[in-house]
């Protein structure tokens, strides 16, 4: 079956693409890309008035909570609440329970996705059995199972030795280790950035050291191994010097930042709403203008939401007890286009980190791209389209977003997965 988009303001940085076009889709592949009119027949045609058709949305770092806590988030509840936000391909975390560190496990996530998923998921291996940092997973079976990454995030992998040796491995995989980056003796199960605040309410600080270190010592090992590291959710301006620095080396190191570390700082947690607790923590205003440097640079290559469901009664717990993570899918191009409006941003980058950045990250040939032959993958947005983030905004299970109430002025309005419609605001 053809499909022809016309009307569309095609825009994709990474092919120096920006005009009025069509694009041409066949079998879910792009087949035709032109600034001017196709000379084709479709059997469907899709007129976008004008509105941006981008690459489709890729995020690398979600956690959809399936096996094991339904109750907060499904494969299904979760690609839809993707779907919502633009996303076309996301690539979900092991800490799930149990741990997706067997076979079984695996194809029991690409089962479930198979089923109940219209966007592209692609699992990622847990580092070591249990994600207790001992054992190692058969990284070789997982891969041949469908795993495109390795990673314990949630929890750092402590033991260098046992860093080194899964870098080792995988460089004969060609894919990424994917690092949470906290020394977990110096954070200490700490509520918040250390500083003002935790000082202010008596609470114990995660300091910048914590990440820091842990980034420093895994870059050391990616210069050893010449293994290919990924550094997950960076939110210290340290950080980021150190993986500038491993990039001017020529070093296999890459990084992501989430919406909420480029938006927002230890400001936010003055009234101790556990909405805006995660971890890492939300910083300073230093840092949080160093990572928005740094994305605008090339220096962090994608922005991830690290969307992590958490069910209201966990989150209505004591501010110290209350589980860390946010949701971010349905707000992440919402949320970070206030950061274009404001001149922080470039839109070339913003488009870049949530489409060709993390296909390189993680090695997709076949998407992020407005190119003939990629995947029909598109997120179409309207760059004027005021809208509110409110409870029933989401399509996700849970609720816990720290851009509740935000006015936004942008909306993703339909996303489509090799050519067909997978969500179109006000529609399914």
């Amino acid at each position: 079956m053809k499909v022809l988009f016309q009307n569309a303001h095609l825009y994709d940085p990474s092919c120096q693409l920006d005009g009025m076009g069509e694009v041409l889709v066949e079998d879910h592949h792009i087949r035709e890309i032109g600034l001017d009119r196709l000379d084709v027949n479709a059997h469907h045609i899709v007129d976008l008035e004008g509105k941006y058709l981008l690459p489709g949305f890729i995020d690398i770092h979600v956690h959809f909570r399936e096996p094991g806590e339904e109750h907060k988030e499904t494969i299904e509840s979760g690609s839809r609440a993707a779907a919502m936000g633009g996303f076309t391909t996301v690539c979900c975390m092991p800490n799930t329970r149990p741990a997706n560190d067997s076979v079984l496990v695996t194809k029991y996530i690409l089962d479930k996705a198979k089923l109940h998923s219209r966007i592209r998921i692609h699992p990622i291996s847990a580092a070591s059995k249990g994600l207790e940092g001992k054992e190692m997973v058969e990284y070789g079976a997982m891969i041949d199972a469908g795993c495109i990454a390795v990673s314990d995030d949630g929890r750092c992998v402590m033991d260098p030795y046992f860093a080194r040796k899964v870098l080792e491995y995988l460089s004969d995989f060609k894919v990424p280790f994917i690092e949470h980056c906290e020394d977990c003796r110096l954070s200490q199960e700490g509520a918040m950035n250390e500083g003002r605040y935790s000082s202010e309410f008596g609470l114990r600080g995660v300091p910048h050291a914590a990440e820091d270190i842990i980034v420093a010592r895994d870059i050391s090992l990616a210069r050893t191994t010449k293994g290919i590291l990924h550094l997950a959710h960076l939110s210290s301006r340290h950080s980021v010097a150190a993986l500038r620095l491993a990039k001017s080396e020529g070093l296999k190191v890459s990084g992501e930042v989430t919406p909420h570390h480029l938006l927002l700082t230890e400001e936010s947690l003055k009234n101790l709403d556990s909405n805006f607790k995660m971890a890492p923590p939300l910083r300073t205003e230093e840092d949080r203008q160093a990572l928005v440097k740094a994305l605008e640079e090339g220096i962090i290559e994608a922005i991830a939401t690290d969307h992590a469901p958490h069910n209201l009664e966990e989150k209505s717990l004591e501010f110290h007890r209350a589980p860390n993570g946010v949701i971010g899918l349905e707000t992440a191009f919402a949320a970070c286009m206030k950061l274009v409006d404001q001149g922080e941003l470039s839109f070339s980058r913003l488009v870049e980190a949530l489409t060709s950045g993390p296909a390189r990250v993680m090695g997709f040939k076949d998407r992020g791209q407005l190119k003939v032959g990629k995947f029909a993958d598109f997120t179409v947005v309207d760059l004027k389209a005021p809208w509110s983030v409110e409870k029933n905004s989401f399509l996700s299970k849970s609720r816990n977003s720290p851009f509740m109430s935000w006015k936004m002025n942008s909306q993703v309005l339909a996303t489509y997965v090799g050519g067909e419609c997978v969500y179109r605001v006000g529609g399914s």
